[in-house]
């Protein structure tokens, strides 16, 4: 039987499975759309949902969206505008995140994303000096967000005696 504490909230650990982990971006209104087109020319992204700002008409000039879901790889992460009316919560949020996107071509990806509009941010770094084991770059996007361009870190080689 679970426990009450005095607040009346059950002290029973219910079972909670998580289906997805989904970062939420936040860029300036109105630049979402841009952000989204972004990452599709950068890093291949595809766009598999949107949201437009509840509070936003159509014929408004800046219509903003809520969440565009985007999917690079097997990950999917959301961007959104936001707005001057945004809760507070957002806007406290998002100067401490960096994304890593992991692939053998880091070369080839840092140059996509450069001519996509990404700033390179440092030299390619490789092994234990770099934060994955392998090699990694680090890329700001043109709306402020860090991302890390990382190859798998190398297995070690067993050594049989």
């Amino acid at each position: 039987m679970a426990q009450e504490n005095q607040n009346g909230a059950s002290k029973a650990a219910a079972a909670v499975t998580f289906t997805a982990v989904k970062p939420q971006l936040f860029v300036e209104a109105p630049k979402a759309t841009d952000a989204v087109q972004f990452y599709k020319a950068a890093f291949g992204a595809e766009e598999v949902n949107r949201t437009m700002h509840p509070k936003r008409k159509a014929d408004q000039e800046l219509p903003l969206i809520l969440s565009a879901e985007v999917k690079i790889g097997s990950y999917s992460l959301l961007v959104s505008d936001l707005a001057d009316d945004s809760d507070a919560l957002a806007k406290t949020v998002g100067t401490g995140c960096t994304i890593c996107l992991e692939t053998d071509e880091v070369e080839a990806a840092v140059v996509k994303a450069v001519a996509a509009g990404a700033t390179n941010e440092c030299a390619t770094a490789d092994g234990e000096s770099a934060c994955c084991g392998g090699r990694v770059a680090k890329l700001k996007d043109p709306y402020g967000c860090v991302w890390l361009i990382c190859s798998p870190a190398k297995k070690p080689v067993d050594v049989v005696a």
